[in-house]
């Protein structure tokens, strides 16, 4: 044991010594890590500490390396299916294309992910891990394209209408249109939303894209699942018998999760990560019960790419030859485009501001976050370059709530996960056979994390409660964040608009109780950074421009004549400054009202633990010991 604790102490000096060093260089300062002397550095943020959490994000959303493979292969890609109408199942050419293309997607989705990843990283400075989203993906490849290619739209106009999307989306976040729109969230709403994504990485974590506990079942819509494969419907999935006995959910139950959620107890480093690589390693022998690699031609198949380690597959017959550029003139792009645009924006919405706020960077008088603009930008041209190697929609993953977890605060982050698809471009075989058993329980455990924005839910006024319940509970039942935060909307929108309305009409005679003292103020989240320098004389029209809730701070410093506008100011530096201290100390009022809650219940346990006898006590003794007898060793009463 002493020679643990020595090396222990010793691992533990080289870090400090190592993040001093990277601290006080160049690289410290740009990325504001704690101790670089930078007047916006991340407290807590060290080198050592970033590059343990991009490890674990990258691992907790390598799983997408396959999923988005298969799910956007199903599409067909470039290949031409001639019999549509049993979408070419018995075309062993379009069948033998399909295959090639599954693979190429691995390959494209490792490189948009890292595009994207050290786009958002280096541009932003955020802990933020990006790749093609789950669920637009779906939509991309099962309604717009279709399988086989009988969608709206061809592959390649699909393509077309994701490009122009991503430009539309930079656009918008270049002049603060995209930021306003977050901003008009109520606070109770964008809040939720932290919440509802909670619930949404746990039931992930339980279904079969994790652990495989949580299934579908017929009669209920979700039930237990985790039997063994040959138990399954194979048209449906669904256990028909021998439900959790399937050994590689408790492994991922308790070496993954139980044995996680110990070390998180302890709060040793990298416990999340040592997690998921204890439950792959165990999980690549074959022959175990827990093998990834079962004996079947797709084990076989699986473990034949396992075993290459190393490989380079390029991207064809994937890439940028595959757009059509001319098929902006049919209708069903722009449909496609728009119904891809209103839910990318209300999914990297409520994703950003959620992982935003769990890294501590969000200032709650202004509902925005620090870099805000420049993330937004990073997040629309990962989707633009994502569509030129085929892929779909790029955005925020929510998987990046396990990084910040782990400690991650900036960029550093978001390149070690960039930089870790890199070298799945390469080990692929590797990265790609991270089983979802491994990743299951850390989402289910990031989950519980993330349900703490519940507690600061205004939850005493019925208009602000029931929107942001709608909200948590819309994302995991509807398996989508944009269609919660919909359900959200429009719950508030109907819940504060009508008795406005009654308000007006009746002059104030039918209004709801705690409307002007419980509700929070509509509006509250519209203000932005005071740009208005003291000492320095302003025109009218300057005044209304820096005054303006949308324009972004650097167009109202080029309008108003300040040619550095890529800089911030002193003022702004001090209003970003304001805001982490009215955040911290809000923070500290939270923990220390609930650290009262906690004292107050114990203090009650411990009065009824320790409560003296009363009279009717004393009478329930003298009763037990007057029965108490050889004969009656138990002082069971004798009465009649």
């Amino acid at each position: 044991m002493d020679a643990i604790r020595g090396a222990t102490a010793q691992l533990d000096r080289v870090s400090e010594r190592v993040n001093h060093v990277v601290a006080r260089s160049v690289v410290g300062k740009y990325f504001r890590l704690e101790g670089s002397g930078h007047p916006l550095e991340r407290r807590g943020s060290k080198f050592t500490t970033e590059l343990r959490a991009g490890v674990v994000t990258f691992t907790a959303m390598a799983y997408i390396l396959s999923v988005n493979a298969n799910t956007l292969s199903l599409s067909g890609g470039p290949c031409v299916c001639n019999n549509p109408d049993n979408f070419c199942r018995t075309d062993s050419e379009y069948q033998q294309c399909k295959n090639g293309v599954t693979r190429a997607y691995v390959v494209a989705t490792a490189a948009a992910s890292c595009l994207a990843s050290g786009l958002m990283g280096l541009g932003a400075n955020m802990p933020l891990g990006l790749a093609p989203g789950l669920g637009v993906n779906a939509y991309f490849a099962l309604t717009i394209v279709g399988t086989a290619g009988t969608g709206l739209v061809s592959y390649g106009r699909g393509l077309a209408a994701v490009w122009l999307e991503g430009w539309i989306f930079f656009i918008l976040s270049l002049f603060g249109v995209r930021q306003w729109l977050a901003r008009s969230l109520p606070n109770s709403l964008r809040l939720s939303a932290g919440a509802g994504i909670g619930l949404y990485l746990a039931l992930v974590g339980l279904g079969a894209s994790g652990l495989g506990v949580v299934g579908v079942d017929m009669s209920t819509m979700v039930g237990l699942a985790g039997c063994p494969s040959q138990y399954q419907d194979p048209e449906t999935g669904v256990c028909q018998s021998h439900v959790l006995q399937d050994p590689r959910v408790w492994v991922g139950i308790f070496l993954g999760g139980v044995l996680t959620a110990l070390l998180l107890l302890y709060r040793v480093r990298g416990a999340l990560i040592i997690g998921i690589i204890l439950v792959s390693v165990s999980s690549w022998p074959r022959g175990s019960a827990v093998t990834q690699f079962p004996y079947t031609p797709e084990g076989d198949d699986n473990w034949n790419f396992f075993k290459k380690v190393a490989t380079w597959k390029g991207l064809s017959p994937l890439g940028p030859g595959n757009i059509e550029w001319t098929g902006y003139n049919d209708g069903h792009v722009w449909l496609a485009l728009i119904s891809m645009l209103y839910i990318d924006l209300l999914d990297t919405t409520g994703t950003l501001y959620a992982m935003a706020n769990k890294a501590g960077l969000t200032d709650y008088r202004t509902g925005d976050f620090e870099g805000s603009a420049t993330a937004y930008m990073c997040d629309a041209l990962s989707i633009s370059c994502g569509s030129l190697l085929g892929c779909s929609p790029c955005t925020a993953f929510i998987e990046s709530a396990s990084g910040i977890a782990e400690g991650g605060r900036t960029g550093i982050t978001a390149l070690v996960v960039s930089f870790m698809f890199f070298l799945s471009l390469f080990f692929a075989p590797i990265f790609s056979s991270l089983p979802p058993w491994a990743t299951g329980s850390v989402l289910v455990i990031v989950g519980s994390m993330m349900m703490a924005s519940a507690a600061e839910i205004n939850w005493y006024y019925m208009g602000d409660a029931l929107p942001a319940f709608l909200t948590i509970a819309g994302i995991p039942f509807m398996y989508n964040i944009a269609y919660g935060l919909i359900a959200g909307i429009i719950g508030y929108i109907l819940l504060n608009t009508i008795p406005w309305c009654l308000i007006k009409i009746t002059r104030g005679y039918l209004t709801p109780p705690g409307w002007h003292t419980e509700r929070e103020p509509l509006g509250s989240t519209l203000r932005s950074s005071v740009l208005i320098e003291p000492g320095r004389e302003y025109t009218k029209w300057q005044l209304m421009v820096l005054r303006n809730s949308i324009l972004p701070p650097w167009l109202k410093k080029l309008l108003t004549g300040n040619m550095r506008f890529w800089q911030m100011t002193p003022r702004e530096v001090e209003d970003y400054l304001e805001g982490r201290r009215l955040n911290e100390k809000r923070q500290e009022m939270l923990e220390k009202k609930h650290a009262e809650e906690l004292k107050r219940l114990r203090g009650v346990e411990d009065e009824e633990a320790v409560e003296p006898v009363n009279e009717d006590h004393e009478s329930a003794y003298k009763l037990f010991a007057a029965n108490m007898s050889p004969e009656n060793p138990r002082g069971q009463s004798t009465a009649i």
